[in-house]
């Protein structure tokens, strides 16, 4: 719904304030993540290093060419996951901050889905198709994150579908007559 007055903000539609939450939490989970790994960085370095080493899979000979067992290559791998992290929360608190704004949706829309397929891209090609296909991440039973991910793939597959919703008419508003 728009104003005549061009100076005053329209009111945030449903479908933008649903974009906007969504974008909200997993901006905030994101924060967190990286937060967490940067302050506790032994933790999931752990994590990181047991998954390329694969050293808890079935040990399969064919597929333990694979592996990773250099601890520079693989802390190289975790401080580049806990980069990606930052930006993508960094663009995620963005695009939250301009949903909440209210000014140009069009570009809310843009730095969220920007945000939303950096988190799509870690967890989805990173964690579900590297870490846990080609690294055989599923085989282990302690080292096994296939599930978070896939908890965090599909939260942010649904927040950019929200995202990219066309804009449609408030509930309960009729729609407008010609």
């Amino acid at each position: 719904m728009t104003t005549t007055d061009p100076t005053r903000r329209s009111r945030l539609s449903s479908q933008a304030l649903s974009a906007g939450v969504l974008t909200g939490i997993l901006a905030l989970y994101i924060a967190l993540v990286a937060f967490g790994n940067i302050t506790d960085f032994g933790t999931n370095q752990q994590f990181v290093r047991h998954v390329l080493a694969m050293d808890s899979t079935f040990k399969d000979h064919d597929l333990m060419w694979r592996a990773i067992t250099s601890t520079a290559l693989q802390d190289t791998a975790y401080v580049l996951i806990i980069a990606w992290e930052t930006v993508a929360a960094l663009v995620l608190i963005w695009g939250t901050y301009l949903w909440a704004a209210r000014r140009d949706e069009a570009f809310a829309r843009r730095v969220s889905t920007y945000g939303l397929l950096m988190l799509l891209l870690l967890f989805g090609a990173g964690f579900i198709a590297i870490g846990g296909e080609w690294f055989a991440m599923w085989q282990a039973k302690a080292w096994n994150g296939e599930d978070s991910a896939t908890r965090v793939f599909l939260l942010s597959g649904v927040a950019l579908i929200v995202n990219h919703l066309p804009g449609g008419r408030e509930l309960g508003k009729e729609a407008p007559t010609t």
